[in-house]
């Protein structure tokens, strides 16, 4: 997964538009079952949200959502990208993308490829206000029965176990209620969402080891990707160059956005919780396309706790005939 929170003071957003095709490229290696972006414009969606323009079928679509533009395919990001997108993703305040290797859900549908734009689950009574849901991506594979059966989200539409973390997280305001949702994910997950009522801020989170690294260029535009390379590759091949790239570490939420309006975005709100993995996610195959030293690194600094194994229940013994 990777993506963009736009400086407003940025003087040329085009270079930052040059970054989000690099990172997208670059992230082909970690998945071409299908890829997506998601452009949002800015505008908070409303309760009452617009009917959805565009078109779609088995292979591609391209969605106009209340607030947001969602163009995603089958197969890999440079067969997704076209050049005709790039004056609305140079406008777009936040841009959201993502290429999938599928673990849960068919990799044949466009109903599990990401971004997803799901409603909330919570987004009832007191938070009715935010019922227009979040647009969002998920790196990962975590237990969604397990999650489903905690907090009952809607039916899903699609068969993947990131459309019921999007419904739990949809909705939810406060720093507490989004933290316990991400400690109660059991398996490997980092997240990246936006609220449509409010899509000048982004929601960062990476759970238990899914990687999950933030970058700063020089014009205060903050970016996201799941592996800190790409952003050393994008500097080579465009014009932009990092202040900063950090990869977070397990069990870190993050809120970024402005602090007042017309100002570069930064981190509102930081915190920390204890993510869950299971035994089998430390698996090389998580730190695909790293360079040694960066995985090397990054699994030094796991801190996750690990579930516990639920024993099989013994074979029954077959019968004795007498």
């Amino acid at each position: 997964m990777f993506g963009l929170l736009r400086s407003p003071a940025a003087a040329h957003p085009d270079r930052a538009s040059d970054v989000v095709v690099a990172l997208g490229t670059l992230a082909e290696e970690r998945g071409t079952d299908s890829a997506g972006l998601a452009l949002l414009t800015g505008r908070p969606a409303g309760r009452d949200a617009a009917p959805l323009e565009g078109v779609a079928d088995e292979r591609g679509s391209d969605l106009r959502h209340d607030g947001c533009r969602v163009v995603k395919g089958r197969g890999a990001f440079s067969a997704v990208w076209r050049p005709d997108l790039l004056p609305e993703l140079d406008a777009a305040p936040a841009v959201l993308g993502h290429t999938r290797w599928a673990t849960q859900g068919t990799p044949h549908s466009l109903d599990n490829a990401s971004p997803l734009v799901v409603g909330g689950a919570a987004a009832a009574g007191p938070l009715a206000a935010r019922a227009a849901g979040i647009v969002a991506t998920h790196n990962g594979d975590i237990e969604a029965g397990a999650l489903r059966a905690r907090y009952g989200p809607p039916p899903p539409t699609g068969g993947t176990d990131s459309e019921p973390i999007f419904q739990v997280l949809a909705g939810r305001a406060s720093v507490p209620d989004v933290t316990a949702a991400l400690t109660a994910l059991v398996g490997r997950a980092a997240l990246a969402w936006v609220e449509r009522a409010r899509p000048d801020v982004v929601h960062l989170a990476r759970a238990a080891v899914s990687p999950l690294t933030v970058a700063v260029d020089e014009e205060q535009n903050i970016y996201w990707a799941s592996n800190p390379k790409w952003f050393r590759l994008a500097e080579r091949h465009t014009s932009v160059r990092f202040a900063t790239i950090v990869m977070l570490r397990e069990g870190t939420y993050l809120r970024l956005g402005p602090p007042s309006p017309g100002a570069p975005p930064e981190i509102l709100t930081g915190a920390g919780f204890t993510p869950t993995a299971r035994a089998f996610d430390l698996d090389d195959r998580v730190w695909t396309g790293f360079t040694p030293t960066d995985r090397a690194r990054d699994r030094a600094a796991l801190r996750h706790r690990v579930a516990p194994l639920v024993p099989t229940p013994p074979a029954e013994e077959p019968a004795t005939v007498a």
